[in-house]
């Protein structure tokens, strides 16, 4: 059964998407089964796991809304070595949409149950606001992982993020907690950078992960190029931060590494068609 991660910061530019898609690279290079949710309407993880976002057969939006199953929605990205359940713009509609649906905080939580015997990991990248949708990630998550620059409005926004985890976990999702806050674009050279670092682990100490994602030109050059930094650079600093990260999370929520054959075989079973309409390329 998969474990379930919501990838949130309110904040955008904070490394998020960026963690989503190389944390999901990295966890499957461990031989871990790794879906990846790309719950943004802006579509980025989805382009940056190598697949055009304009050119989906279908989406996360169709599943939420038009009640389409999640495995007819998921995509191998061979790019990317994970699977992915796209988004477009037109995930924008479900946040009206979901408000309307009678139990709709719950809608991401119900289609997850259909799959997550078929994934070790589910990462979910979630939109850079507290919305409906973000509701609904934290609503199906096990735990919360928290990217965050360490700039002077950082802990302001954090402390909201921390009140709205436990909102939903006073109300939707008991189990739910925060498995870590991740320093990102992290520059040694900057003093503010380095006295929020130590804010933070005065104040949240080893839910902080001791890995540091740096500032790193590959890993901003990665997206273009519709691949995660560790198949783009993987020498790069970008790309063994985000190895380190994944060591770190798999130490913490003891996730094994599945039997032999298992990454092929979740393949098979949440896949229906012809394999090479439903695996995506960047144009």
């Amino acid at each position: 059964m998969a474990y379930v991660l919501a990838i949130t910061n309110q904040k955008g530019g904070v490394g998020k998407t960026t963690t989503a898609v190389n944390l999901s690279a990295a966890l499957a290079l461990t031989r871990r089964r790794v879906l990846m949710v790309d719950f943004d309407p802006q579509g980025n993880a989805t382009t940056g796991s190598g697949l055009d976002k304009h050119a989906l057969e279908a989406s996360v939006t169709e599943c939420l809304l038009d009640g389409m199953p999640l495995a007819q929605a998921i995509v191998a990205s061979p790019a990317a070595g994970y699977h992915v359940l796209p988004a477009n713009a037109d995930l924008t509609a479900a946040e009206v949409g979901l408000q309307q649906q009678e139990g709709g905080a719950l809608r991401l939580r119900t289609l997850l149950g259909t799959v997550r015997e078929h994934y070790d990991y589910v990462l979910v990248d979630c939109p850079p606001s507290l919305n409906m949708l973000t509701l609904n990630a934290l609503a199906a998550a096990d735990s919360v992982l928290i990217p965050l620059q360490c700039e002077y409005y950082a802990l302001e926004g954090l402390t909201a993020l921390l009140d709205t985890i436990e909102q939903v976990r006073a109300t939707l999702n008991p189990r739910l907690h925060v498995e870590g806050i991740l320093r990102t674009m992290f520059d040694a050279r900057n003093r503010l950078a380095n006295q929020v670092s130590e804010q933070l682990l005065e104040h949240f100490g080893d839910r902080v992960y001791r890995t540091i994602v740096p500032r790193n030109v590959r890993l901003a050059e990665a997206p273009s190029h519709g691949l995660p930094v560790l198949h783009y650079d993987r020498n790069s600093r970008g790309a063994l931060a985000y190895l380190a990260l994944a060591g770190e999370l798999v130490r913490r929520t003891g996730v094994p590494v599945p039997p032999q054959g298992a990454p092929e075989k979740a393949m098979q079973e949440t896949h229906h068609g012809d394999e090479e309409t439903r695996t995506g390329t960047q144009p």
